[in-house]
């Protein structure tokens, strides 16, 4: 993998991570690409729209989110990356904290941007 493609896709990964955390809506609507599809932990499927409203609308906030296990293999203008991420947060009124797994597939735009056209979650037990 060319270090300048896996620095690039690490970068992305820490900027989404960090969007995330403070549910910020620009960071998140560059980093996240329009068709994406996103299936949670719960096979629900989600896409980006989805995603800003839950973070624009307050229901979904994230306290914590600890990766580590991190794996990137890249492939042309795609790259996949698979992280183990211990998060913590709430949704509604609820309090919650989980181990999980992402997948996530990323694709360079014309613009050369990065940006998240799949993911997916599974809780690990």
């Amino acid at each position: 993998m060319p270090n300048d493609v896996a620095s690039a896709i690490l970068e992305a990964e820490a900027r989404l991570r960090s969007a995330m955390l403070a549910s910020d809506l620009a960071a998140l609507d560059e980093l996240l690409d329009h068709g994406l599809i996103f299936t949670n932990h719960l096979g629900q499927v989600f896409g980006k729209h989805d995603d800003l409203e839950t973070h624009r609308s307050g229901l979904f906030k994230l306290a914590r989110m600890d990766g580590s296990e991190m794996r990137v293999h890249v492939d042309g203008d795609c790259a996949i990356v698979s992280v183990r991420m211990a998060v913590a947060g709430s949704f509604g009124p609820s309090s919650f904290a989980a181990d999980l797994r992402y997948t996530r597939v990323w694709r360079r735009a014309p613009d050369g941007a990065w940006r998240v056209i799949a993911a997916h979650a599974s809780e690990l037990r």
